[in-house]
């Protein structure tokens, strides 16, 4: 009997290897593409189950049997686990692509345009659903974030009700939409955070990670409709310009939100101007500030200064963004344990039911601890706003480059989200950017400073 199932099983297995079909064909690639270990060559197929894996200088172009796009730039990996499209039947159709690392754009084809329900990408932490969309995606194995070029899209961190296996989108109350009007945001999803978090796309964008060739469709190209979904892309719309550039494309976009009727977690810049941002004095390793402007008082960091001196990107949400400075690499200890005392603090909370007010909040009783043999932290502090005094806790996770990830606000005795970095300066330091819901109208962003 054990024969027999290990028999019918081996067919299946084989049958389902047979089914795999070309899901797509290489139109344009640069520098180093493999896939299974070998170099790819503009002109190859592209079949179902193909992992592909780009190097520090290698792009690749692949349009999709229903004449889509699936994007790979430079230091990724992307896998197409399905791509099974029925023009007749398009309830028939399976498109799934995975995204393991680095940076990614999805132009939807007919298939996934006609079948959306049917369309999924996944990255190692979130579920990422097609409403006719042009996208790009970041992913590492702890964040994602989520761009939309026109259309859009909807997003949900993993968790008992959205899981990896999972075909076409996840559905529910922690699930995110994000469209094109929405200009200047993007969707960020932390792993264990179910519910992504919408943060403005300056300083985050992918675009800006791993930025685009010259030759890669533009937004327009794609084209939009009345209902702002993307029309089709022709593969001659791609200019297969075989000179590789590194210019960084400048995809910076408004702060300021589109009004559509929906809740905003971010605040309308104001339309007088503003006197220049201004970088604040920052410890050498660590930059930090706020980014946005509030009320009056103009933004206390630039991002676009500090990322070009070298700087890099840690942590950033709707107010304050957390950077490493060029050169000030961290290693962990593998044991110890280290108490901090908080230094400096900012915090703003914006209240959805007064028209998005964002006012400024105070940090006091602050306590960080981190265990180096258990690589994990603790932090609290009490968020004083005007004469309310909110408790806020976190615990999470600390990596050995002294990367700072909480578990999640809802996470255990959690109430706050929490991701930040170590340093070496002044004998040793932290910092963190926390956000938190308080309310059905009411959300908390801030940042902190720690030394020992």
């Amino acid at each position: 009997m054990l024969r027999r199932i290990v028999s019918v099983i081996t067919l299946l297995s084989a049958a389902g290897l047979a089914q795999a079909g070309e899901a797509a064909r290489i139109v344009f690639v640069a520098g180093q593409v493999q896939s299974a270990g070998a170099q790819l060559t503009l002109g190859n197929p592209v079949q179902e189950g193909d992992e592909i894996t780009t190097g520090a200088d290698g792009y690749i172009y692949l349009k999709t049997i229903d004449n889509g796009f699936l994007i790979l730039r430079p230091n990724s990996k992307a896998k197409i686990i399905a791509y099974h499209v029925d023009a007749a039947k398009p309830a028939n159709t399976r498109i799934k692509l995975e995204l393991t690392s680095g940076v990614a754009r999805a132009i939807s084809g007919d298939g996934a345009r006609q079948a959306k329900e049917n369309f999924r990408f996944n990255t190692p932490v979130a579920a990422i659903g097609v409403r006719g969309t042009d996208f790009t995606v970041y992913t590492d194995h702890e964040t994602s974030r989520v761009a939309v070029i026109s259309g859009g899209v909807v997003v949900s961190g993993f968790s008992s009700a959205c899981g990896p296996e999972g075909a076409g989108p996840c559905e529910g109350g922690n699930s995110r939409e994000l469209f094109a009007r929405e200009a200047g945001q993007l969707l960020q999803v932390r792993k264990g955070q179910a519910a992504p978090q919408v943060l403005p796309s300056s300083g985050a964008s992918p675009d800006l990670t791993a930025p685009p060739r010259s030759d890669e469709p533009s937004g327009k190209a794609a084209g939009t409709n009345a209902s702002g979904t993307a029309g089709n892309l022709a593969a001659k719309e791609i200019a297969l310009d075989p000179q590789k550039t590194s210019e960084l494309v400048n995809l910076a976009a408004s702060l300021k939100p589109v009004d559509n009727g929906a809740p905003s977690t971010t605040v309308p810049l104001p339309s007088a101007p503003l006197p220049p941002p201004v970088v604040i004095t920052a410890p050498k390793e660590i930059i930090w500030g706020r980014w946005q402007a509030l009320a009056d008082q103009p933004a206390t960091i630039n991002t676009t200064q500090v990322r070009a001196d070298g700087a890099q990107l840690s942590a950033i949400n709707s107010y304050f963004a957390l950077l490493r400075a060029r050169g000030s690499d961290y290693q962990s200890p593998t044991s110890g344990a280290v108490s901090f005392s908080m230094r400096d603090g900012a915090g703003v909370i914006v209240d959805a039911s007064r028209g998005n007010l964002a006012t400024p909040a105070t940090l006091e009783n602050g306590r960080l601890s981190v265990d180096f043999a258990k690589s994990s932290f603790a932090t609290s502090f009490d968020l004083v706003h005007q004469a309310e005094r909110i408790g806020m806790q976190a615990t999470g996770q600390v990596t050995q480059d002294g990367r700072m990830f909480g578990e999640g606000q809802f996470a255990n005795q959690n109430n706050m989200n929490v991701e930040g970095i170590l340093s070496n300066e002044n004998g040793g330091s932290a910092a963190y950017l926390f956000d938190r819901r308080i309310d059905a109208n009411r959300n908390a962003y801030g940042g902190t400073y720690w030394t020992k």
